[in-house]
C-alpha cells in the first residue's frame, strides 16, 4: 500500500530543504527523502565551504524563516571584491560603493545554512522526513509520481522534485541528460587565520598554475580556496599543519602575513553541470541538480534559491486558482524562467574559468589586458557590482 503525499523532494541539502519550507504554508503535504541519517542533518559537520549570499538570497532566507536560525556572529559581510591575475599586484576592484548597499552580500558556512534549513523544516508540520533510505525506483505519468524506497515503502505523489546534487541520480533515473564539464582540477577549502586584515574583501586570484580565492570571515580569518591539478593537490592535502601553513602563506605571497590553519581541509572535484532539461512529467530539478555552477562567482546557492522561489511561486499561484500545481505547462514556465536566470551567467563563467586557467602566452596577455580595461570602465564595474549584490 502506498503512502500518499502532494510533493516528494529527493535530497535534503539546502536547496531541497528550502523548497520544502517554501511550501510549508501552502496546504500541501511534503515528504523529503534523504539517504543520510537524521543526525547528519540536524548536526551537519563542517565541510569547508563558505557560501556567498546576495541580498536577494538573504531576503528569501528571511521569508522562509531560515535566516533567524543563524547566529549573527556567523554572518560575515562581504563588502568588496578584488580580482588578480598572475603575480601582478594590480587588481580589478569591485566595491559596494558601486551599489546602494553597505556590502555586496554575506558569507555563511554551508553547514550552518544546512542546519538552519533543517531546523526550520523540522518545525513545519506539513513536512515529513524519511532519512537513512534510498530510492530504488521512480515512475511518473500524466497524473502522478511513484517512488519506491529500499525499505519497501512506496510513496505516491503529485509532484517529484530532484534536489540530490549536481551528480543527481534522480536526474539520470528520469532519463535527463546533462552537459557535464570536468575541469580536471581539485578544489581544496579550509579556514586560515592571518595577522593582516582582509577588510572584508574577497579575492579571486588567477595565478599561473593555480587559482586562489579568499572569502573574508569575521575577525582575522578567511576561507581559503586553492585549485590545482589532482597530482599537485594530493601532497598539499597530506601535509602536516606546520608545512601546510608555510605552503599556503607562500602561495598567497605572504600578502596577509603568516597564515595558520584553524579547520579541517576538504577537497572537491571541479565539475560543472547543466542539464538538457529541467523538468519531466510530474517532475522538476532544483538546486545543483538543475544548475551545477563553477565556484568562481560563488553563485551556486543563489541560483538554487532563485529556482526555489520561481517554482514555489508558480505552485502557490496554481493552488490559489484551483488549478493543477504540477501540470506540464506550469513546470515548463519554471524551466523557461530558470534557464533565463541562469544560462547566461553559466556560459560566461565557464568561458572566464577556461580563459583564466590557461597559461598560454596569448591567454596571459588577454587576461592582463581584460582586467585593466574592466577596471577603467565604470559602468561595467557598477554592473558587475550590482549583479553580485543582486539587491532588489
Amino acid at each position: 500500500m502506498a503512502t500518499n503525499a502532494d510533493v516528494v523532494v529527493i535530497g535534503a541539502g539546502p536547496a531541497g530543504l528550502c523548497f520544502a519550507k517554501s511550501l510549508a504554508d501552502s496546504g500541501l503535504h511534503i515528504i523529503i527523502i534523504e539517504r543520510q541519517s537524521e543526525h547528519s542533518l540536524s548536526s551537519p559537520a563542517f565541510d569547508g565551504r563558505e557560501i556567498a549570499l546576495t541580498h536577494h538570497s538573504a531576503a528569501l532566507m528571511r521569508e522562509l524563516g531560515i535566516w533567524s536560525h543563524i547566529s549573527p556572529d556567523a554572518i560575515s559581510p562581504l563588502k568588496d571584491a578584488r580580482v588578480f591575475n598572475g603575480s601582478s599586484l594590480f587588481s580589478m576592484d569591485i566595491g559596494h560603493s558601486d551599489t546602494q548597499k553597505t556590502e555586496l552580500g554575506y558569507l555563511i558556512s554551508n553547514h550552518l545554512i544546512r542546519k538552519a534549513a533543517y531546523d526550520a523544516v523540522n518545525s513545519a508540520s506539513a513536512i515529513s522526513l524519511r532519512t537513512d533510505v534510498e530510492v530504488t525506483n521512480i515512475k511518473t505519468d500524466v497524473s502522478s509520481s511513484r517512488i519506491t524506497l529500499n525499505n519497501g515503502e512506496i510513496i505516491q505523489a503529485k509532484l517529484l522534485i530532484g534536489a540530490d546534487s549536481r551528480f543527481s541520480e534522480t536526474r539520470r533515473a528520469m532519463g535527463i541528460a546533462a552537459d557535464m564539464h570536468d575541469f580536471g582540477k581539485t578544489m581544496m577549502v579550509c579556514v586560515m587565520e592571518h595577522p593582516i586584515s582582509h577588510e572584508h574583501t574577497a579575492w579571486e586570484w588567477f595565478d599561473y598554475g593555480q587559482t586562489l580565492a579568499l572569502l573574508p570571515m569575521n575577525g582575522l580569518r578567511s576561507s581559503v580556496v586553492i585549485t590545482l591539478a589532482p597530482d599537485e593537490m594530493n601532497p598539499l592535502m597530506k601535509m602536516d599543519e606546520e608545512d601546510f601553513n608555510r605552503e599556503v602563506s607562500a602561495r598567497f605571497n605572504h600578502r596577509l602575513g603568516a597564515m595558520r590553519l584553524v579547520s579541517t581541509k576538504h577537497a572537491y572535484p571541479l565539475v560543472t553541470v547543466y542539464p538538457k532539461r529541467l523538468i519531466g512529467q510530474r517532475f522538476a530539478l532544483i538546486g545543483d541538480a538543475a544548475v551545477g555552477m563553477h565556484p568562481v562567482t560563488a553563485h551556486g546557492f543563489n541560483f538554487g534559491l532563485k529556482g526555489v522561489a520561481t517554482l514555489s511561486s508558480e505552485i502557490k499561484a496554481a493552488i490559489a486558482a484551483g488549478k493543477d500545481f504540477a501540470s506540464y505547462p506550469l513546470l515548463l514556465r519554471y524551466e523557461q524562467k530558470h534557464r533565463r536566470d541562469t544560462r547566461p551567467l553559466f556560459l560566461a563563467t565557464h568561458a572566464i574559468a577556461k580563459i583564466y586557467s590557461s597559461n598560454s602566452p596569448p591567454a596571459r596577455l588577454f587576461r592582463a589586458g581584460a582586467l585593466r580595461l574592466g577596471n577603467r570602465i565604470a559602468p561595467f564595474k557598477r554592473a558587475v557590482a550590482g549583479f553580485l549584490a543582486d539587491a532588489r
